[in-house]
């Protein structure tokens, strides 16, 4: 599969009936799903793997995942909503994928690779640190995205460094957000995101 079909297939899952501000609910763009996919399933982190998307709303990356070859994939959501959507992507895009409805904090499987789009933390300051930390204990490569901003990059710098962990920038690239929610004032907010890989410290 190429990305550029990944993308086109991404894009056309259903997407969240009632976002929740509170949770961040964005859709993840199916050509930056893709992106962030492609660049792990091209350093060998997908094919094969036993990997997990903590937060993953409707499903779009851990569905990614299972279409560029994962061996297993857990996609864990704490809003049963958007995990009912979710199950219905998965059945549509033909793949399996184990869906947990809990709290990222309740997830304690082992994987070899997380993908995640965590919440930005523009509603909840800190809300990405949850997702980060669950990453770096159950995986030790983690690909995720996060504001281009040069107080997030400081942050996750830090963060990552003090949870063992080195941060590589792998690429910046637009993410769209369409109006949803009453305090957007655009119809259509087109923001950077920063892709990361995470990559525990050898020891």
């Amino acid at each position: 599969m190429k990305k550029k079909h990944l993308a086109m297939l991404l894009s056309k899952l259903e997407g969240f009936p009632e976002p929740k501000p509170e949770l961040e609910q964005y859709r993840t763009p199916g050509n930056v799903a893709a992106e962030l996919l492609w660049l792990a399933y091209s350093a060998g982190d997908i094919a094969g793997k036993v990997v997990a998307d903590l937060g993953t709303g409707t499903g779009v990356l851990a569905i990614g995942a299972k279409l560029l070859g994962a061996e297993k994939v857990y996609a864990v959501e704490v809003d049963e909503k958007a995990l009912e959507v979710a199950r219905r992507n998965a059945e549509r895009a033909g793949v399996e994928v184990e869906f947990i409805n809990a709290d990222v904090s309740e997830f304690g499987e082992k994987v070899d690779t997380v993908v995640m789009n965590p919440p930005f933390g523009s509603q909840r300051k800190g809300a990405d640190r949850p997702f980060l930390l669950k990453a770096f204990e159950v995986a030790d490569r983690v690909y995720s995205i996060h504001l281009a901003k040069p107080e997030v990059r400081n942050f996750i710098e830090k963060f990552s460094a003090d949870s063992g962990f080195t941060s590589i920038r792998l690429a910046t690239v637009p993410f769209e957000i369409p109006a949803q929610f009453f305090f957007h004032r655009k119809r259509l907010e087109r923001i950077l995101v920063d892709l990361y890989l995470f990559e525990r410290y050898s020891p």
